[in-house]
């Protein structure tokens, strides 16, 4: 009887921390000249998985210097990330995994020609 009960209680423990590991996924949405949401929250230590969606017709890049170079980026998706940032072909969405860094305000822009001058700026916060 009570190894039943033991081995219940292991698989109830083991689903409850993967169920606490799992990342949680925040869209961003990239279209002609804004980010959708223009400020992201993240908190300090937690994974999380940025899925990057550009919804325009044309390139854009979702570019944080600060924020990328502090976060810890998983080794599958690094190689994803040029010049601090994410480059998207018009259509094209994509999974970054990452762990948020250290609280700050991280400053985000599409470094396209004019981009951010139109409003294509954002900003990552994380407490």
């Amino acid at each position: 009887m009570i190894r039943p009960v033991l081995f219940a209680l292991a698989l109830s423990v083991a689903a409850s921390t993967a169920a606490a590991q799992s990342p949680d996924s925040v869209e961003i949405d990239l279209s002609n000249f804004r980010f959708t949401p223009a400020t992201i929250t993240l908190h300090h230590g937690q994974p999380y998985v940025l899925h990057l969606v550009n919804k325009a017709g044309g390139g854009h890049d979702f570019v944080s210097k600060g924020f990328f170079a502090a976060a810890t980026v998983e080794p599958r998706d690094r190689a994803a990330l040029s010049k601090g940032g994410v480059s998207l072909d018009g259509g094209q969405s994509i999974d970054i995994h990452l762990t948020a860094p250290a609280p700050g305000r991280y400053e985000a822009h599409c470094s396209h020609f004019l981009h951010s001058s139109f409003g294509m700026t954002g900003a990552i916060v994380v407490d």
